[in-house]
């Protein structure tokens, strides 16, 4: 369930708005991922779009014309790769993650912002954590030249790249909406006391 606002923009795409409540400071890092985002998912069905072409093209080869297909598997997965975690950050943008919302129904308004504070401190720390691990494997690959295992053998650093990639922008974007839930509850709370 979308727990967020969208708005449509140019050429049709959806446009996550900005929390009026992320801090200022943090303002500048929300658009700019707000424009990475945008990016990713216009790149991200690019690979979607190859990933079926690739595989359209494997099957017709491999039983019409009985061709042997060796890459295009393993291209196919790269570019599904690359689409699932380069645009993990826009569907959080969208708060579009699928979210059982049982829970939410039977708690009071108040006590749900703060579930909802629960469980993105507890995304941000699991995402961070995928991240930096990401960024290991890519590096372990990087250095020591892995590939995959197939006669096409490309290089490993290419999907753990942009896994890596896509799960720092996932990090950063939940750090921001966390940071901008954080500041709503501050002003809630400072209201009610005021």
């Amino acid at each position: 369930m979308s727990h967020g606002a969208s708005v449509v923009g140019g050429a049709g795409l959806v446009v996550p708005p900005v929390d009026p409540d992320t801090p200022g400071f943090l303002m500048p890092l929300a658009k700019l991922l707000r424009w990475i985002n945008q990016v990713m998912v216009v790149l991200g069905m690019v690979a979607l779009l190859v990933a079926s072409l690739v595989l359209t093209y494997s099957v017709v080869s491999r039983y019409v014309m009985q061709a042997s297909t060796d890459w295009q598997d393993e291209a196919a997965v790269f570019c599904l790769v690359g689409a699932t975690f380069l645009c993990g950050a826009f569907v959080q943008a969208l708060r579009g993650h699928v979210g059982i919302e049982a829970v939410a129904g039977l708690l009071p308004a108040a006590w749900n912002q703060w579930r909802l504070l629960c469980v993105d401190l507890m995304s941000s720390a699991f995402c961070s954590f995928f991240a930096w691990k990401s960024w290991t494997l890519f590096h372990e690959a990087w250095v020591e030249q892995q590939t995959t295992s197939s006669s096409w053998a490309p290089p490993l650093w290419i999907p753990y790249g942009l896994m890596a990639a896509g799960m720092t922008l996932l990090s950063l974007q939940i750090l921001v909406q966390l940071s901008a839930r954080m500041n709503g509850l501050r002003k809630q709370v400072s209201g009610v006391a005021a």
